[in-house]
């Protein structure tokens, strides 16, 4: 089945997937009759543009997310004009992520990589165009908890990591414990760690750093390991 509110592209994409063998049992131009449509004569795969009638926005990826949800064994193909990587994490998030792909329109130009890409959502695999899958790299590095740590503050929470109390990170850095305080009350707040006792969010901004870290260079020292079973050090 299709969902495209284009009349021009949806009898397109109709004539394009019966030249390569395959059955269009619907080609629709909005969401609900979509998933009437669906809901009357499940197809193997749906091709849904993001945009659809009344308002242009997410009416699409909403009803694939639909799609996804009461009728599993349903491949769902998106299809967008531009990369919008929420609606492509929207869609491959969760455990039904089976049998789903987002494409960028242009690539249906090449029509053997399309077919392909369709019966391989068709088949229960996953697709997802080249263009997202960069993006979401990208907002996955901006994402870095460090990344948003000052110089200072990072240092600060290196110390904390090797165990050490307000008074000798302050000492280390030649700092007072009062701009200390400040400095972790600033971690706690980026980190996005919920009001708790001190300790306890020490000890989670301490992990975070250690679980980011873990991949470069810098490896934990015994007080890091410490910190990273719960040992109250403050």
């Amino acid at each position: 089945m299709i969902a495209e509110d284009s009349v021009l592209l949806r009898e397109g994409l109709t004539r394009l997937l019966e030249d390569v063998g395959m059955t269009v049992t619907a080609a629709l131009g909005d969401a609900e009759a979509l998933l009437r449509a669906v809901a009357a004569d499940p197809p193997d795969v749906c091709v849904v543009d993001v945009r659809l009638p009344p308002t242009f926005t997410d009416e699409g990826v909403r009803a694939a997310l639909v799609l996804r949800r009461q009728w599993p064994a349903v491949g769902v193909l998106v299809l967008s004009q531009y990369v919008e990587e929420r609606y492509a994490v929207d869609l491959i998030a969760g455990q039904a992520s089976r049998g789903v792909g987002y494409l960028l329109k242009d690539r249906v130009s090449d029509v053997a990589d399309f077919h392909a890409a369709l019966a391989r959502v068709a088949a229960g695999g996953t697709v997802l165009d080249p263009d997202v899958v960069a993006q979401l790299l990208v907002r996955s590095r901006r994402r870095d908890p460090l990344d948003s740590l000052t110089r200072r503050e990072t240092e600060v929470l290196g110390l904390m990591a090797e165990g050490r109390s307000n008074a000798a990170v302050a000492a280390a850095l030649v700092i007072t414990e009062r701009a200390v305080e400040k400095h972790v009350t600033n971690i706690f707040a980026k980190f996005d760690l919920p009001v708790a006792e001190d300790d306890h969010r020490r000890v989670l901004a301490v992990l975070r750093f250690l679980d980011a870290a873990d991949g470069g260079a810098r490896r934990p020292s015994a007080a890091s390991e410490r910190a990273r079973r719960g040992h109250r050090n403050v």
